[in-house]
């Protein structure tokens, strides 16, 4: 029989992926171009030419068993530097190589910092809505997630909330901006805040209390938003980084950390993270795209593509009656469902052929998430579909 962990995680494996595979089944059925697959945040923009061209170039002129073997755990020297500087020339911070640790994925990231970090029983607060694997990952190292109820006038964290919530046992803080599933970008003046309390409570139960920053999608932004850059507000803050979104790249499962040297304890959070890696099984992230994503750190995909669907889905639910802030990043929209039954919802939607993620995975029920990352016709094809759906349950 399987542990009693994993039980746990079968029970309550993702909706997401459950909503995609039925995208998957239906679209067998009634054929790919009548199913409106919103479920999952799979980026449907070709990555930039500048990735093709490093591949090539790279297994075409660099030696094969350089290529393809084993290095340091925390990734190539070279590529590490190369991401330091260019943090540095965009954010005006002051990395080096020794600060970046390659990792598989974003998710790897994570894991390889709670890891690192903690404890049994240590507690890891979020701000709901968040992604919920969030839940798992702290899970797999007997830490606690806690989590503070969403601010649905704004979606920018509920920080009176989050004061309440911090004790001798918060070990770190986990921010997703901008933000699955809502989009929003958390704000300077939201960061300055927040970051005043964790160094309040800091000196208040005399611990160390981590920021960890999740951001696969920072370079998604709209409308010349402005992502914040999380070191320049707290000492204690780690960046998890992606290149899954940015570079359109997210079966390749290439990212990594930034651990500045101003992290409390830095050299030891360091050297863990880097034997985290290792005794996890990820040994190193992906060699090949390691080397590509050195050369590609100036690409960008066609953010205008997704811009484009955005305008054209957030516009039209609002002139059909639905009710939503709009995305000022990522690729997703968190639309206030009609009925309050979320998961009702989500049904009744599959009906007309329209897959889409209730606001309960995310720990906001009453929603619903939209990922508008397909095609534009799939977008202008689905309208007649959400019209009709509110108009009935009127």
């Amino acid at each position: 029989m399987i542990s009693e962990k994993m039980q746990e995680h079968v029970k309550n494996s993702s909706i997401i992926r459950a909503m995609f595979e039925e995208g998957k089944r239906l679209s067998a059925i009634y054929g790919v171009e009548n199913v409106f697959d919103f479920s999952l945040g799979n980026p449907s923009v070709e990555p930039p030419q500048e990735v093709k061209e490093a591949i090539l170039e790279i297994v075409n002129h660099e030696n094969a068993i350089s290529i393809h073997g084993y290095m340091n755990n925390s990734g190539y020297e070279d590529v590490r530097a190369s991401i330091a500087a260019s943090i540095n020339h965009k954010f005006g911070t002051a990395f080096n190589q020794n600060n970046i640790i390659m990792t598989v994925g974003a998710g790897g990231g994570l894991n390889v910092i709670f890891k690192t970090l903690l404890n049994p029983r240590d507690e890891v607060i979020t701000f709901a809505p968040f992604f919920g694997e969030y839940k798992s990952y702290v899970k797999n190292y007997d830490g606690e997630l806690v989590v503070v109820s969403a601010n649905t006038a704004t979606f920018q964290p509920n920080l009176e909330e989050f004061k309440t919530k911090i004790n001798a046992q918060t070990k770190a803080v986990i921010i997703n901006s901008p933000n699955n599933p809502t989009g929003v970008v958390y704000s300077n003046e939201t960061l300055i805040k927040l970051a005043d309390i964790l160094r309040e409570k800091q000196k208040e139960f005399g611990t160390d209390i981590y920021l960890i920053s999740d951001e696969p999608y920072r370079e998604l932004a709209y409308d010349r938003v402005e992502v914040p850059y999380v070191t320049k507000f707290y000492a204690n803050t780690i960046i998890g980084y992606s290149f899954s979104k940015s570079l359109s790249l997210p079966g390749e499962r290439i990212g990594y950390l930034v651990i500045p040297d101003e992290v409390t304890d830095s050299e030891n959070v360091i050297a863990a993270a880097n034997i985290a890696t290792r005794i996890l099984g990820f040994v190193n992230a992906p060699s090949l795209f390691q080397r590509v994503v050195a050369k590609c750190l100036d690409a960008k995909v066609n953010l205008e593509a997704y811009n484009k669907n955005r305008e054209l889905l957030y516009h039209s639910l609002l002139s059909y009656g639905y009710e939503c802030i709009k995305p000022e990043g990522a690729f997703y929209m968190f639309v206030k469902s009609p009925i309050e039954d979320d998961i009702e919802f989500c049904r009744l939607a599959k009906e007309k052929n329209i897959l889409v993620v209730p606001g309960t995975s995310f720990f906001c029920p009453g929603y619903i998430r939209i990922a508008y990352c397909v095609s534009y016709e799939t977008i202008k094809n689905s309208l007649p579909g959400f019209k009709a759906l509110i108009e009935e349950l009127k």
